[in-house]
């Protein structure tokens, strides 16, 4: 096995990578120009679009006997974004890997913040710009060109092909992944696996490849205060009545401390090394203005391990159309991340506990739209890890390090529950400058190539020691 895969099948397929580049570049391109955002509020119909362009190209490999597009309903009784389900079952024994990207992407924003068209996909330098051009269309483009390169070199040499590979390309991550238990349900079979592989993270920086080894969970709710049962002018009743404004200040202002570290009571920290690094380089990384952050201990722990509760929009007059009135009621998005170690649910049980406990002037505190996830770690000392660390190392020339994202990736936790054995292995294509769900998101093509080049390397290892047997 040592010398097929050392010999023939790692140098080729690392030449294979290098031929394959610009068609993947351009299919990429081609993913970005479609705006296949999966919230509610945009159109269904690029979505389903996206779906069959991903489906048209992972047919193209030849792989798979059945390639398709599903989606399923929700519990919200509205039906899911669609995702592309593909399988090739495993022979003789060897192992199946379960390859995971989503083709959805979070809207543009404020089109007149990009340099580019949001849509329209622009190469400058070594970046490709283009919303979802790194989050995650091009984790899609790491596992097809990957694929391509093993077919291709595996055909070269006339080997067999023995590993299972399973395919799954999800169509609502960015939108909370409502049906994606529906379907593990629906199609287990087809997506158990020994492996899974999530091409959805970061990479500490475009030389040096990150395995993601523990992400923080989620809860996030609307949450809104009620102080009147309909509005007064500011001038005849201000400064003797509560306005829910007012209110809602007050309350948040209670989940953080002067530091701004958590003031809740019940929220857990992880406790873990992290490396070192300097509050004045991330400061200067975050373009934090003034250059003082929040929270206290390590830096990296903070974002890693430690919890957080962030504002993510309000809903009360802007200031255009503001009058002099006494608002009665006032709504927020709250957006919680939990530290591994710490179910969502509990997370969320003191979060509420709290805000009603601590609810000024005898206001109503209302919270709904609730929306759970759990935390995940790795083992770091399994084997798939092993694995896939030595193929970063070849494909990047450098060892990867392991980390912690203070994201959230939630249906990870589901797929711990439904295939319990598996070993999932995070992995990514994004890089400090990436500006996922910002203005001006781009892909570093240096980064892609090597994530591609670590796939395949890690794939054509598990074909080269499942080689059958010759007479």
């Amino acid at each position: 096995m040592s010398d097929l895969y050392d010999d023939t099948l790692a140098p080729e397929l690392r030449d294979r990578v290098d031929l394959g580049m610009p068609s993947t570049v351009d299919r990429l391109a081609r993913l970005v120009r479609i705006p296949s955002v999966s919230w509610d509020a945009f159109d269904r119909a690029h979505v389903r679009r996206s779906a069959e362009a991903v489906r048209e190209y992972v047919a193209g490999t030849g792989l798979f006997d059945d390639v398709s597009v599903h989606e399923y309903e929700t519990e919200r009784g509205i039906y899911g974004q669609p995702g592309v389900i593909a399988k090739r079952p495993a022979e003789g024994g060897a192992p199946t890997v379960l390859l995971y990207a989503h083709h959805d992407v979070q809207p543009e924003g404020d089109e007149a913040k990009w340099d580019t068209p949001p849509y329209e996909p622009t190469v400058i330098g070594e970046r490709l710009y283009g919303r979802g051009a790194s989050d995650d269309k091009a984790g899609i483009m790491v596992h097809l060109a990957a694929l391509e390169a093993l077919r291709d070199v595996v055909e070269a040499n006339n080997l067999a092909l023995p590993i299972g590979i399973s395919l799954f390309i999800e169509g609502e991550e960015e939108n909370g992944s409502n049906s994606f238990g529906t379907f593990l349900t629906e199609h287990r079979d087809a997506l158990a696996a020994d492996y899974i592989v999530v091409a959805d993270s970061d990479n500490a920086s475009t030389t040096t490849p990150t395995l993601t080894v523990a992400l923080r969970g989620m809860c996030a709710f609307n949450l809104t205060v009620r102080t009147l049962e309909g509005a007064w002018h500011s001038g005849m009743l201000g400064g003797a009545v509560p306005d829910a404004m007012l209110g809602m200040v007050r309350l948040l202002n209670s989940l953080w401390d002067e530091d701004g570290a958590i003031a809740v009571a019940g929220l857990e920290t992880h406790d873990a090394p992290v490396p070192a690094m300097s509050e004045a380089e991330l400061a200067e990384q975050a373009g934090v203005v003034g250059g003082q952050l929040i929270g206290r201990g390590e830096v990296r722990a903070r974002t890693w391990y430690q919890p957080s509760i962030t504002i993510t929009g309000i809903d009360a007059p802007t200031v255009a159309t503001a009058s002099n009135t006494l608002l009665p009621e006032v709504k927020v998005r709250v957006s919680g991340r939990v530290a591994p170690g710490q179910s969502a649910q509990d997370f969320f049980d003191h979060l509420s506990a709290h805000l009603q406990a601590h609810a000024p002037f005898g206001a109503d505190v209302i919270i709904d739209d609730v929306d759970l996830g759990e935390a995940f770690l790795v083992d770091v000392a399994g084997e798939g890890v092993t694995r896939m660390t030595d193929a970063m190392t070849e494909g990047w020339g450098v060892a990867p390090e392991l980390a912690g994202i203070g994201g959230s990736i939630p249906f990870i936790s589901q797929l711990v529950d439904q295939f319990p054995d598996a070993q999932i292995l995070v992995t990514g294509v994004e890089d400090p400058d990436t500006r996922a769900h910002s203005p001006n998101e781009s892909q570093h093509l240096g980064v892609l190539r090597r994530a591609i080049a670590a796939e395949a390397l890690f794939l054509g290892k598990l074909v080269a020691e499942h080689q059958p047997t010759r007479d």
